[in-house]
């Protein structure tokens, strides 16, 4: 099996299933509309000078889109249960096209999430100049790099029957801390959240207010988790194919 016929078959395959609309899409969705719909007229949510509408656009984009990059652990995970990761080896593809193929459907998930909110909140009064819009989207994309990383070394490392609840977990826990449901602004809980890669998603949203949308702080924080992450899902699969 060459790189792109792997592609093509990854994507016929995860657009083709039903829980990735309801997760990634419909899920982060009535969400917006349930919270943002009756706070769109405040225009300082929390003191952090973003208006309801923005910031929960960009909250749950960011909720959605690390639902979608860590799927591909589901995928994994379900793919070595059945042996199929075990066939992928003895094929003529690599392991760099592997991950290449993981990391590239999972940000194809991601960007319809993230396409879907901001029609969402364009429908609440979000505007935005072009170039904002595109600011805004190129921090969350890198900020999306250490979920892939994450969710190939999950794929990994647990098992079917694990890897749902997991993935729940840890969006769930990383959501809370990373502000997505409320600005975290001070104190030592802003402490924490700032060295967490779910944080720095959520801050793409101060370009609309005029910020650099991230300080040295967040590339050093998403970088240093990339690598990490990176090096972790290295070693899992490795260590998988070292089991054949």
């Amino acid at each position: 099996m060459n790189s792109r016929t792997y592609l093509r078959y990854e994507l016929v395959r995860t657009f083709r299933n039903r829980r990735f609309f309801f997760l990634s899409l419909g899920f982060p969705l009535v969400l917006y509309f349930m919270i943002a719909a009756p706070n769109r007229n405040e225009h300082d949510l929390g003191g952090s000078g973003i208006s309801a509408p923005l910031y929960f656009m960009v909250g749950l984009a960011a909720f959605g889109a690390m639902n979608a990059m860590l799927g591909a652990g589901a995928r994994i995970a379900g793919e070595r249960q059945v042996g199929w990761t075990r066939q992928l080896r003895i094929t003529p593809l690599s392991p760099r096209s592997y991950f290449r193929t993981k990391v590239l459907t999972g940000y194809l998930m991601a960007l319809s999430t993230i396409l879907l909110l901001y029609l969402a909140g364009s429908t609440l009064g979000v505007r935005l100049a072009a170039g904002e819009w595109v600011r805004m989207t190129w921090l969350i994309a890198v900020g999306l790099v250490p979920f892939a990383a994450l969710g190939v070394l999950m794929g990994h490392l647990l098992t079917v029957d694990a890897v749902g609840p997991a993935i729940g977990g840890i969006t769930a826990l990383l959501s809370i801390l990373g502000g997505v449901w409320f600005p975290v602004t001070s104190g030592a809980l802003h402490v924490l959240a700032q060295a967490l890669p779910s944080y720095w998603l959520v801050q793409a949203s101060h370009v609309a207010v005029g910020g650099s949308g991230w300080s040295g702080l967040g590339w050093l924080v998403t970088a240093a988790w990339s690598l990490l992450l990176a090096g972790g899902a290295m070693w899992a699969y490795r260590r998988d194919t070292a089991r054949v």
